[in-house]
């Protein structure tokens, strides 16, 4: 049957689906609105099935605050080029005002939630995976739930979005901690606020470190003794290069190859514990300093720890909570 522009551009309309697909629709369903429509979402089932396995590593991230209750959602796609559309934009606003309104606690319950024309959060993404032809899946959900949140899209380009709430009204000192977290990316509020497994994972490193830094001084004191130049001495690599350029001998490179194992050994052997442990404490001391909030020092004054930042507003303001999400690889 013949189907009129009138017809198919009332279909994009209610759909958002390309000219062709709703012409197409139209024809199939021989002008039933309703079976156009349901032609239209399976087809973006059917892409969304065929392209599971496909990287979403680009999207629109946004946020929002109203009556006491703050959000963070994401909204992926496989390319920027969709990322920046004008109705994917409004596609993530849409599931993230009814986030809000509805006060969501979880991304399986966004999904759930109807937006603005009527249809579920999930369905309107695979039809929109239908338009676009890529997978697209919602993620990196984050809620704040209180008053006194202030939110901040980084530069406005949809891709770091964060939330800070503090625990009375101060939306100048919230919006500059809430940028403090997007340049900052801090792993918790205070030293109490980090996991421990985080906590016992850091101290590990740190120990390990220390005892790698201590055994290389103790390697390189001893080939400085003998003589020999740290250069050379400092790999596989750089000896063969000394031996091709006849700086050392093959003999003064197994000497070397010797000294450096045999140091490495008593010196590791011999490592007191308590000066380890206390070097370790200073490293675990600098992680909290750049990974707590409260400790960063504050971005847009470096004389200032963002908790000092805070009190010289209001000796009683601090932060309670944040969130941050990002697309982007860091």
């Amino acid at each position: 049957m013949a189907v009129s522009i009138a017809d198919i551009q009332k279909l994009r309309k209610m759909t958002g689906a390309g000219l062709s697909d709703c012409k197409k629709a139209l024809t199939d369903s021989e002008g039933d609105f309703d079976k156009a429509m349901e032609i239209i979402r399976e087809k973006g089932q059917a892409i969304a099935a065929k392209r599971s396995d496909r990287e979403t590593s680009n999207g629109c991230v946004l946020v929002k605050a109203s009556e006491g209750f703050a959000a963070i959602i994401a909204l992926k796609c496989e390319t920027d080029f969709v990322a920046n559309g004008a109705d994917y934009i409004k596609l993530t606003q849409d599931i993230l005002d009814a986030a809000v309104a509805a006060k969501a606690k979880s991304l399986d319950e966004v999904k759930e939630l109807t937006i603005a024309d009527g249809t579920k959060v999930q369905d309107a993404v695979i039809a929109r995976s239908g338009i676009t032809g890529e997978k697209m899946e919602l993620d990196g959900y984050n809620f704040i739930e209180g008053d006194n949140v202030s939110v901040y899209d980084h530069m406005n380009k949809h891709l770091l979005c964060t939330m800070v709430q503090t625990n009375k009204p101060a939306e100048e000192q919230a919006h500059a901690v809430a940028m403090q977290v997007a340049a900052m990316n801090p792993v918790a509020l205070d030293e109490a606020s980090v996991p421990q497994e985080v906590k016992d994972t850091e101290l590990k490193v740190a120990i390990e470190k220390t005892k790698e830094e201590q055994v290389q001084k103790a390697v390189e004191a001893a080939l400085k003794k003998a003589g020999f130049n740290l250069y050379i001495a400092e790999n596989e690599e750089h000896l063969a290069e000394g031996i091709q350029k006849g700086n050392i001998t093959e003999a003064q490179a197994e000497e070397i190859r010797q000294l450096k194992k045999t140091t490495a050994e008593q010196k590791a052997a011999n490592l007191p514990e308590q000066m380890v442990m206390n070097i370790a404490k200073g490293r675990m001391a600098k992680f909290y300093k750049d990974s707590c909030l409260l400790n960063q020092e504050f971005i847009q004054d470096s004389k200032l720890s963002v908790s000092d930042y805070l009190k010289a507003a209001d000796k009683d303001l601090t932060v309670v909570a944040f969130k941050r999400f990002t697309l982007r690889a860091e």
